[in-house]
């Protein structure tokens, strides 16, 4: 085990964390991060393992948690009755309920939006140099999320806005200002879904927000509270990720000198699981010990934090064969992109189906799509993605 010293804001780093991991693993599994002030796991072996390790867990030990400063109580408020934040019991009811509502068949009902969205994207794509994250990469994940909980499209921008605040909570680069925009935006966009969790209550629709409403799990339904946190949670991890996994996506496939065959009928599963192994949008994902763990030669005792490295797992040699180099074709293996455990993405299927839907159609309607310019990656670190793609179609 090393201690190891790495500004996650770093400009070098930010651009390229990967040369880091590599070192990093080469010198064992877990290392003590110093930035951090706390482990980290960097192998597919030793993230995977402590994922699905029942004595680790998202939810602060009692005895350590603190009562949030005052000017970020808005933020903190919503976050407490936030699945991906809780453990058993609570994530148990929380999560089954969600999940009854959430389903892989709602999921695929949403192909014909995506596909039509894609088209009428690509449609509006200018004559000149532009930025495809806003124009494209942005719109697909927060207008279908808000399509599938019935919230109005013509709110999306704001969406934005109020998903961009809160999840900046979770960067390096975090600032006071950060968290008072954060708490800000906490609460204008609880406030809006409760009018529109009294709205579905009073006229059901045909979508999930209705269906989460009448989710029912041993005769408990999910309260307005965790309703509106679980809306947010959704919104907010719907559109994070996916933006930057397209974005990351594009740049990766025109970086490499796209091949039409990548996203025939019979590799298209398999390219859209080398993109998100090879560049994925979330690189850490945190743990608390809940009593003692051996990690190899390391003891986590309880209230230690644990960094898992999911990008760094996803490099690992020791499961894939050249494994820092982009290969379409690669036999599909478990990456931990979307996590493991009980804390799996629960968005991981509409993700993929998303990047299955529009990539190759994108590729397919401009085939003379080029970089305008070298892309390069925002301060933002947990999160891995793109200040702006400049392409040329």
């Amino acid at each position: 085990m090393k201690n190891l010293t790495q500004s996650p804001t770093d400009p070098v780093f930010v651009q390229n964390p990967y040369r880091f991991y590599e070192e990093t693993r080469k010198d064992g599994s877990m290392h003590f991060w110093e930035d951090y002030g706390m482990y980290a796991a960097f192998s597919h072996a030793t993230v995977s393992m402590l994922f699905k390790d029942r004595r680790l867990g998202r939810e602060v030990p009692p005895e350590l948690a603190k009562t949030p400063a005052l000017h970020t109580k808005a933020f903190y408020d919503v976050e407490a009755h936030s699945m991906l934040e809780l453990e058993p019991p609570r994530h148990t009811r929380l999560r089954g309920l969600v999940m009854r509502a959430f389903t892989s068949r709602r999921i695929q009902t949403l192909d014909k939006d995506i596909t039509e969205l894609t088209h009428q994207l690509i449609d509006g794509f200018p004559d000149q140099d532009f930025d495809l994250l806003p124009a494209f990469a942005t719109h697909i994940p927060v207008i279908i999320i808000a399509r599938l909980l019935g919230v109005p499209e013509a709110m999306s921008d704001k969406l934005l806005k109020w998903s961009n605040d809160m999840v900046a909570m979770y960067m390096a680069a975090r600032t006071h200002e950060t968290e008072v925009r954060a708490a800000q935006s906490a609460k204008e966009f609880a406030d809006f879904i409760r009018s529109y969790v009294d709205e579905k209550r009073d006229t059901p629709g045909d979508d999930l927000l209705t269906e989460l409403i009448a989710a029912e799990e041993d005769g408990e339904k999910l309260s307005t509270d965790e309703l509106i946190t679980t809306c947010i949670l959704l919104l907010n991890a719907g559109h994070e990720a996916t933006v930057h996994t397209i974005g990351n996506a594009v740049k990766t496939l025109l970086e490499k000198g796209f091949d039409p065959a990548w996203f025939a009928e019979e590799n298209v599963d398999r390219t859209i699981e080398e993109l998100i192994r090879i560049d994925p949008p979330l690189h850490m994902f945190t743990r608390y010990a809940y009593e003692d763990v051996e990690v190899g030669s390391v003891t986590l005792k309880r209230g230690d934090q644990v960094a898992l490295m999911l990008a760094a797992a996803n490099r690992d040699p020791g499961v894939w064969e050249d494994a820092e180099r982009f290969n379409a074709l690669r036999p599909i293996k478990t990456n931990m992109a979307f996590g493991a455990g009980r804390h799996f993405c629960v968005g991981a299927p509409l993700a993929r189906l998303e990047l299955r839907i529009a990539l190759p159609i994108l590729f397919a309607r401009c085939p003379q799509m080029k970089l305008a310019e070298k892309p390069s990656y925002a301060n933002s670190y947990h999160f891995h993605g793109l200040e702006k793609l400049m392409i040329r179609v």
